[in-house]
């Protein structure tokens, strides 16, 4: 389907709960760039409707009767391709189902946390708008593009190289699309990579656990939710726990996690925050280590590679055409922070090219 950037975004809501429907029918229908093209009340129906009504963006609960969300996405993906945004639970069930989802194609998730709360109201609606527009304005041709000098710009760095640096860690940041593209990278990663790796990825705390044992199983390297005081070790990486920050500082035996409340940093929007722990991790190996930046929504890490590049380290990011969400990635590469501009699938080969090139020493002890 091609959409043209101007006109209101059509969204079809799938969900079994009256109450699920109203809500998000109530928060998508007033803002005035959306229009509710119709609802559906279980997985079956939502396939149907979808081909029906084409619309540019669906909103989908995951469990359901007749037919569950998954299901429906993956018949929705086969009949008419769109992009679909899944409505989680915030449980280990819903983590899991949540992954099986954007595995099958869905572009997102939003974690279904509406309660009596008006803070909890308050970040329902507005994650669901922010997340409704900019996945569609991705998708729309012309809207998110860089001008024509900025495409010059990054076919000048896709051709450069990482600089000739001493690189003893790697810190890798992402928000929408994350979780697959992280996936893709961490596995062409080999179990004896010498040095540590440290990740932060924008999830609710129920989802960074069960990612993280999720990737585990599907990787050659160790990869685990990280813990307070938890080492940067070689062959592993850290995924930083949801719903805090995480900073890196040096201590006698290495590199040490340390969770930190997220009130205690109130400036920093996403949390866990990419800038907090590539600029800590910066400060604490003194600049020896890759900063890279993968696909997703807003800035976060254009701040952390700045501050990293200040300190001598390298940064490589993910290019516009491989992405889910450009933004993280534009940022860097248009605040000029960006040494690499690379597809997808090479990312990890580059990163595996860290040890096979002999640069920087093992992680552990440093």
């Amino acid at each position: 389907m091609v959409l043209t950037p101007n006109r209101k975004i059509r969204v079809l809501i799938v969900d079994d709960s009256s109450f699920m429907r109203m809500a998000i029918r109530r928060i998508l229908s007033n803002d005035p760039d959306i229009e509710i093209v119709g609802t559906a009340t279980d997985g079956a129906d939502g396939v149907r409707k979808a081909t029906e009504l084409k619309p540019d963006l669906i909103t989908m609960d995951i469990e359901m009767p007749v037919m569950d969300g998954i299901s429906a996405l993956a018949q929705i993906m086969s009949r008419e391709p769109t992009r679909v945004i899944m409505v989680s639970t915030l449980t280990n069930e819903g983590a899991k189902a949540t992954f099986d989802a954007l595995e099958a194609g869905a572009v997102d998730y939003i974690p279904k946390n509406i309660t009596d709360s008006t803070v909890a109201q308050n970040t329902f609606r507005e994650e669901i708008l922010r997340k409704v527009k900019e996945a569609v304005r991705s998708a729309r041709g012309g809207r998110g593009a860089p001008p024509p000098r900025q495409a010059a710009a990054v076919r000048r760095i896709t051709e450069a190289r990482l600089p000739k640096v001493r690189l003893n860690y790697v810190a890798i940041g992402a928000s929408t699309g994350g979780p697959i593209a992280l996936q893709e990278v961490l596995s062409r990663i080999p179990l004896n990579f010498p040095y540590g790796i440290m990740v932060v990825i924008h999830m609710p705390k129920a989802f960074t656990g069960p990612y993280a044992e999720r990737l585990n199983a599907k990787c050659s390297l160790t990869v685990k939710e990280a813990a307070d005081g938890d080492l940067l070790r070689p062959g592993t990486a850290l995924i930083a726990p949801g719903g805090m920050h995480t900073l890196l500082s040096r201590r006698a035996g290495g590199i040490a996690v340390h969770s930190v409340p997220a009130g205690d940093y109130p400036k920093y929007t996403y949390v866990p925050s990419v800038d907090l722990m590539m600029s800590s991790l910066a400060d604490a190996c003194g600049g020896s280590m890759l900063g890279v930046v993968l696909t997703g929504m807003g800035n976060d890490g254009f701040k952390g590679m700045q501050h990293l590049k200040n300190r001598g380290g390298a940064t490589l990011v993910q290019d516009e055409a491989t992405s889910t969400i450009y933004g993280m990635p534009r940022a860097c590469i248009e605040g000029g922070v960006a040494d690499l501009v690379l597809p997808l699938d090479q990312i990890g080969f580059e990163i595996a090219k860290i040890a096979e090139n002999g640069s920087g020493h093992p992680a552990h002890g440093k």
